[in-house]
């Protein structure tokens, strides 16, 4: 048996697996998103010059709105489980 390297730290599996899940929900959703937006680039493309820097500005921005929650849930501590 060989002992480990003094500083060097062994790997430790991930014991959450949260983050790889919310990593493809968000995935999913920006794809999702993207898909969308992008769809609407035909119509908003008729829009005055103003209306559609405001609408490309929130599309820009609000993507982030519905992953808070995600993120939430992603970054939660759970207690530790008592033996």
């Amino acid at each position: 048996m060989v002992a480990a390297r003094p500083g060097k730290e062994e790997y430790e599996p991930m014991q959450n697996p949260r983050k790889p899940i919310a990593m493809l929900a968000m995935l999913a959703w920006l794809v999702i998103y993207i898909v969308i937006v992008g769809s609407l680039s035909g119509p908003a493309a008729t829009l005055p010059g103003w209306i559609q820097m405001i609408v490309y500005i929130l599309a820009g921005t609000l993507w982030i709105l519905p992953l808070r929650p995600l993120f939430a849930w992603m970054n939660a501590v759970e207690p530790p489980e008592e033996d």
